[in-house]
Protein backbone atom coordinates (compact mmCIF):
# COMPACT_ATOMS: atom_id res chain seq x y z
CA UNK A 1 0.00 0.00 0.00
CA UNK A 2 1.31 3.35 -0.98
CA UNK A 3 0.02 6.27 1.42
CA UNK A 4 0.33 9.90 -0.11
CA UNK A 5 0.30 12.83 2.08
CA UNK A 6 -0.98 16.50 0.33
CA UNK A 7 -1.72 17.64 -3.18
CA UNK A 8 0.71 19.76 -5.11
CA UNK A 9 -1.34 21.54 -7.34
CA UNK A 10 -0.51 23.86 -10.47
CA UNK A 11 -3.07 26.30 -11.91
CA UNK A 12 -6.01 28.08 -10.98
CA UNK A 13 -9.48 27.84 -9.83
CA UNK A 14 -8.54 24.60 -7.93
CA UNK A 15 -10.90 23.01 -5.15
CA UNK A 16 -10.73 19.96 -3.46
CA UNK A 17 -12.25 18.11 -1.35
CA UNK A 18 -11.53 14.95 1.22
CA UNK A 19 -11.21 12.23 -2.00
CA UNK A 20 -9.85 8.87 -2.16
CA UNK A 21 -9.46 7.11 -5.35
CA UNK A 22 -8.35 3.75 -6.48
CA UNK A 23 -8.68 0.17 -4.96
CA UNK A 24 -8.64 -0.20 -0.86
CA UNK A 25 -8.05 4.00 -1.13
CA UNK A 26 -8.98 5.40 2.26
CA UNK A 27 -9.05 9.59 3.25
CA UNK A 28 -7.51 10.33 6.83
CA UNK A 29 -8.96 13.20 8.47
CA UNK A 30 -6.95 14.90 11.31
CA UNK A 31 -8.65 16.74 13.58
CA UNK A 32 -7.96 20.37 13.70
CA UNK A 33 -5.22 21.56 16.04
CA UNK A 34 -6.27 23.37 19.43
CA UNK A 35 -3.72 25.79 19.41
CA UNK A 36 -4.89 27.17 15.73
CA UNK A 37 -7.02 30.50 16.39
CA UNK A 38 -10.55 30.34 15.91
CA UNK A 39 -10.26 33.64 14.49
CA UNK A 40 -8.43 36.16 13.29
CA UNK A 41 -6.47 38.26 16.37
CA UNK A 42 -7.00 35.72 18.73
CA UNK A 43 -3.36 34.43 18.73
CA UNK A 44 -2.04 38.36 19.75
CA UNK A 45 -4.88 38.56 22.45
CA UNK A 46 -4.08 35.71 23.99
CA UNK A 47 -0.05 36.68 23.74
CA UNK A 48 -0.50 40.03 24.81
CA UNK A 49 0.55 41.23 28.00
CA UNK A 50 -2.84 42.55 29.83
CA UNK A 51 -2.71 44.78 32.87
CA UNK A 52 -6.17 44.60 34.68
CA UNK A 53 -8.68 42.10 34.68
CA UNK A 54 -11.92 43.64 35.88
CA UNK A 55 -14.47 41.61 37.39
CA UNK A 56 -18.40 42.92 37.88
CA UNK A 57 -21.27 41.02 38.77
CA UNK A 58 -24.54 43.37 37.98
CA UNK A 59 -25.26 44.67 34.65
CA UNK A 60 -25.03 48.15 35.73
CA UNK A 61 -21.36 47.58 37.05
CA UNK A 62 -20.19 45.96 33.69
CA UNK A 63 -22.01 48.87 31.89
CA UNK A 64 -20.00 51.36 34.10
CA UNK A 65 -16.99 50.16 33.51
CA UNK A 66 -17.05 49.88 29.52
CA UNK A 67 -18.08 53.38 29.16
CA UNK A 68 -15.99 54.50 32.23
CA UNK A 69 -12.68 53.26 30.62
CA UNK A 70 -14.10 52.95 26.45
CA UNK A 71 -14.07 48.92 26.76
CA UNK A 72 -15.05 46.94 23.05
CA UNK A 73 -16.96 43.85 23.16
CA UNK A 74 -15.11 40.87 22.13
CA UNK A 75 -16.71 37.54 21.96
CA UNK A 76 -14.48 34.00 22.11
CA UNK A 77 -15.39 31.30 20.41
CA UNK A 78 -16.92 28.97 23.72
CA UNK A 79 -19.28 31.89 24.37
CA UNK A 80 -17.71 33.82 26.85
CA UNK A 81 -17.82 37.65 26.59
CA UNK A 82 -15.11 39.97 27.31
CA UNK A 83 -14.72 43.76 27.09
CA UNK A 84 -11.11 45.14 25.61
CA UNK A 85 -9.20 48.22 25.80
CA UNK A 86 -6.67 50.20 26.92
CA UNK A 87 -6.04 53.33 28.89
CA UNK A 88 -3.23 55.51 29.11
CA UNK A 89 -1.62 57.00 32.26
CA UNK A 90 1.09 59.70 32.51
CA UNK A 91 3.63 56.97 32.84
CA UNK A 92 1.95 53.77 31.16
CA UNK A 93 -0.77 52.52 28.72
CA UNK A 94 -2.63 50.02 30.51
CA UNK A 95 -4.52 47.13 28.45
CA UNK A 96 -8.12 46.30 30.85
CA UNK A 97 -9.80 43.43 30.04
CA UNK A 98 -13.16 42.79 31.59
CA UNK A 99 -16.22 39.99 32.07
CA UNK A 100 -19.57 39.92 33.99
CA UNK A 101 -19.57 37.12 36.32
CA UNK A 102 -22.78 34.22 35.37
CA UNK A 103 -24.46 35.28 39.05
CA UNK A 104 -23.59 36.62 42.90
CA UNK A 105 -21.75 34.89 45.26
CA UNK A 106 -18.06 33.70 45.91
CA UNK A 107 -18.60 30.44 43.52
CA UNK A 108 -19.43 32.39 40.43
CA UNK A 109 -16.68 35.29 41.08
CA UNK A 110 -13.88 32.26 41.34
CA UNK A 111 -15.24 30.69 37.78
CA UNK A 112 -15.17 34.38 36.20
CA UNK A 113 -11.56 35.04 37.66
CA UNK A 114 -10.47 31.92 36.23
CA UNK A 115 -12.12 32.88 32.77
CA UNK A 116 -9.92 35.49 32.75
CA UNK A 117 -7.05 33.68 34.01
CA UNK A 118 -7.30 31.25 31.09
CA UNK A 119 -7.52 33.59 28.21
CA UNK A 120 -5.73 36.60 29.36
CA UNK A 121 -3.83 35.74 32.45
CA UNK A 122 -4.16 39.86 33.74
CA UNK A 123 -1.29 41.23 36.56
CA UNK A 124 -3.99 42.35 38.60
CA UNK A 125 -7.47 41.44 39.33
CA UNK A 126 -9.87 44.30 40.41
CA UNK A 127 -13.78 43.71 41.69
CA UNK A 128 -15.35 46.78 40.86
CA UNK A 129 -18.86 47.58 41.97
CA UNK A 130 -21.62 48.05 44.56
CA UNK A 131 -22.00 47.04 47.84
CA UNK A 132 -23.92 47.92 51.33
CA UNK A 133 -22.39 49.83 53.64
CA UNK A 134 -22.39 49.44 57.41
CA UNK A 135 -20.60 52.86 58.85
CA UNK A 136 -22.88 55.56 59.05
CA UNK A 137 -20.34 58.20 58.13
CA UNK A 138 -17.90 56.58 55.78
CA UNK A 139 -20.05 54.46 54.53
CA UNK A 140 -22.60 56.77 52.85
CA UNK A 141 -25.09 56.14 50.13
CA UNK A 142 -22.49 56.91 46.84
CA UNK A 143 -19.76 57.33 48.39
CA UNK A 144 -16.80 54.48 47.27
CA UNK A 145 -14.95 52.47 50.01
CA UNK A 146 -11.12 51.06 48.31
CA UNK A 147 -10.11 47.98 50.13
CA UNK A 148 -7.11 46.14 50.24
CA UNK A 149 -8.31 44.36 53.37
CA UNK A 150 -11.11 41.48 53.41
CA UNK A 151 -12.92 39.39 56.00
CA UNK A 152 -14.49 36.62 54.90
CA UNK A 153 -17.03 35.27 57.78
CA UNK A 154 -19.16 32.37 56.93
CA UNK A 155 -16.77 30.03 58.40
CA UNK A 156 -18.13 29.10 62.07
CA UNK A 157 -18.80 26.51 64.38
CA UNK A 158 -22.08 25.34 65.46
CA UNK A 159 -22.34 24.58 68.76
CA UNK A 160 -25.50 23.08 71.59
CA UNK A 161 -28.05 25.42 72.66
CA UNK A 162 -27.61 27.53 69.77
CA UNK A 163 -24.24 28.91 70.18
CA UNK A 164 -22.28 29.79 67.00
CA UNK A 165 -19.03 31.10 67.16
CA UNK A 166 -17.34 32.64 63.91
CA UNK A 167 -14.49 31.95 62.36
CA UNK A 168 -13.29 35.00 60.32
CA UNK A 169 -10.51 35.08 57.78
CA UNK A 170 -8.59 37.90 57.13
CA UNK A 171 -6.51 38.51 53.63
CA UNK A 172 -4.82 41.71 52.37
CA UNK A 173 -3.53 42.18 49.01
CA UNK A 174 0.15 42.74 48.23
CA UNK A 175 2.45 45.29 49.61
CA UNK A 176 2.55 46.71 46.04
CA UNK A 177 -1.25 47.28 45.75
CA UNK A 178 -1.34 48.67 49.18
CA UNK A 179 1.52 51.40 48.62
CA UNK A 180 -0.59 52.44 45.60
CA UNK A 181 -3.70 52.86 47.44
CA UNK A 182 -1.80 54.94 50.29
CA UNK A 183 -0.35 56.99 47.52
CA UNK A 184 -3.67 57.75 46.31
CA UNK A 185 -4.96 58.85 49.64
CA UNK A 186 -1.77 60.65 50.27
CA UNK A 187 -2.66 62.70 47.19
CA UNK A 188 -6.19 63.33 47.37
CA UNK A 189 -6.99 63.37 51.28
CA UNK A 190 -8.95 60.70 53.28
CA UNK A 191 -11.39 60.80 52.43
CA UNK A 192 -11.31 62.21 48.54
CA UNK A 193 -14.04 64.08 47.48
CA UNK A 194 -15.51 63.45 43.90
CA UNK A 195 -17.64 64.70 41.64
CA UNK A 196 -20.84 62.24 40.65
CA UNK A 197 -20.90 60.55 37.59
CA UNK A 198 -24.63 60.55 36.56
CA UNK A 199 -25.69 64.44 35.43
CA UNK A 200 -28.09 64.76 38.26
CA UNK A 201 -25.12 64.10 40.46
CA UNK A 202 -22.41 65.86 39.07
CA UNK A 203 -22.60 69.45 41.42
CA UNK A 204 -22.83 66.99 44.14
CA UNK A 205 -19.58 65.05 45.92
CA UNK A 206 -19.34 61.72 47.01
CA UNK A 207 -16.47 60.85 49.49
CA UNK A 208 -14.05 58.13 48.50
CA UNK A 209 -12.46 56.13 51.69
CA UNK A 210 -10.13 53.23 52.60
CA UNK A 211 -11.59 50.72 54.29
CA UNK A 212 -12.37 46.79 55.00
CA UNK A 213 -15.00 44.71 53.51
CA UNK A 214 -16.88 41.95 54.51
CA UNK A 215 -17.63 39.57 52.44
CA UNK A 216 -19.75 36.24 53.12
CA UNK A 217 -22.64 34.42 51.26
CA UNK A 218 -25.32 37.07 52.97
CA UNK A 219 -27.99 39.88 51.05
CA UNK A 220 -27.95 41.68 54.48
CA UNK A 221 -31.16 44.10 54.26
CA UNK A 222 -30.89 44.06 58.55
CA UNK A 223 -29.25 46.93 60.56
CA UNK A 224 -29.68 44.79 63.47
CA UNK A 225 -28.38 41.79 61.59
CA UNK A 226 -25.80 38.97 63.76
CA UNK A 227 -23.47 39.20 60.41
CA UNK A 228 -22.78 43.01 60.82
CA UNK A 229 -22.58 43.04 64.75
CA UNK A 230 -20.15 40.25 64.07
CA UNK A 231 -18.03 42.25 61.98
CA UNK A 232 -17.76 45.97 63.54
CA UNK A 233 -16.62 43.93 66.54
CA UNK A 234 -14.20 41.72 64.37
CA UNK A 235 -12.84 44.97 62.75
CA UNK A 236 -14.06 48.40 63.85
CA UNK A 237 -12.66 49.96 59.64
CA UNK A 238 -15.00 47.50 58.06
CA UNK A 239 -17.16 49.88 56.21
CA UNK A 240 -19.10 47.68 53.84
CA UNK A 241 -20.59 44.13 52.81
CA UNK A 242 -20.58 42.02 49.30
CA UNK A 243 -20.76 38.85 48.71
CA UNK A 244 -17.59 38.52 46.23
CA UNK A 245 -14.67 40.26 47.56
CA UNK A 246 -13.89 36.58 49.74
CA UNK A 247 -14.05 34.47 46.60
CA UNK A 248 -11.91 37.19 45.19
CA UNK A 249 -9.37 36.93 47.83
CA UNK A 250 -9.62 32.85 48.25
CA UNK A 251 -8.57 32.47 44.26
CA UNK A 252 -5.33 34.65 45.06
CA UNK A 253 -4.71 33.01 48.10
CA UNK A 254 -5.01 29.41 45.72
CA UNK A 255 -3.27 30.50 42.84
CA UNK A 256 -0.02 31.73 44.97
CA UNK A 257 1.15 28.35 44.90
CA UNK A 258 1.90 28.30 40.98
CA UNK A 259 5.54 29.05 39.83
CA UNK A 260 4.27 32.28 37.70
CA UNK A 261 3.80 35.83 39.09
CA UNK A 262 0.42 35.94 40.80
CA UNK A 263 -1.30 39.07 40.33
CA UNK A 264 -2.30 41.55 43.26
CA UNK A 265 -5.84 42.55 43.61
CA UNK A 266 -8.10 45.36 44.97
CA UNK A 267 -11.77 45.97 45.73
CA UNK A 268 -13.55 48.46 45.07
CA UNK A 269 -17.04 49.26 46.17
CA UNK A 270 -19.75 51.95 45.05
CA UNK A 271 -22.18 52.28 48.16
CA UNK A 272 -25.54 51.18 46.86
CA UNK A 273 -27.65 51.39 50.43
CA UNK A 274 -27.27 51.03 53.98
CA UNK A 275 -27.76 46.94 54.36
CA UNK A 276 -30.62 47.25 56.19
CA UNK A 277 -34.61 47.25 55.60
CA UNK A 278 -34.53 50.18 52.90
CA UNK A 279 -32.12 48.44 50.63
CA UNK A 280 -33.49 48.26 47.16
CA UNK A 281 -32.20 48.75 43.27
CA UNK A 282 -32.51 52.70 43.28
CA UNK A 283 -28.47 53.43 43.45
CA UNK A 284 -27.48 50.81 41.98
CA UNK A 285 -26.42 52.92 38.53
CA UNK A 286 -24.84 55.53 40.67
CA UNK A 287 -22.66 53.39 43.26
CA UNK A 288 -21.46 51.67 39.92
CA UNK A 289 -20.96 54.56 38.33
CA UNK A 290 -18.59 56.22 40.98
CA UNK A 291 -16.69 52.90 41.61
CA UNK A 292 -15.91 52.69 37.78
CA UNK A 293 -14.78 56.46 38.15
CA UNK A 294 -12.48 55.74 40.81
CA UNK A 295 -10.95 52.54 39.27
CA UNK A 296 -9.89 55.04 36.58
CA UNK A 297 -8.32 57.00 39.00
CA UNK A 298 -6.55 54.69 40.49
CA UNK A 299 -4.99 53.04 36.91
CA UNK A 300 -2.08 55.69 37.71
CA UNK A 301 -1.11 54.79 40.89
CA UNK A 302 -1.40 51.02 40.01
CA UNK A 303 0.76 51.08 36.91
Amino acid sequence: MITNRGIVSHGDNNNFTNNAVGEHAHVSVAAPSHDTPAVAGAADERTAVWDVGVVTILSEELRSVVDELKLERHKEPGGLYFYQGEHTTPEATVRIVATQSQSQGQRSTMAALENLRRHYEPRLWALVGVGGGIHDQHARIGNVIVSTDIVYYENRKINPRGDVRRRGEHRQAPAPVVHAVNAFFADHGTPARVHGQLPKHASEEFEVYPGVIGSGEAVIADRESEVRSYLTDYHEKVLAVDMEAGGLSQYWQENSVYGGINPGWIVIRGVSDNADEEKGHGYHELAARNAAHILRRLLPYLY
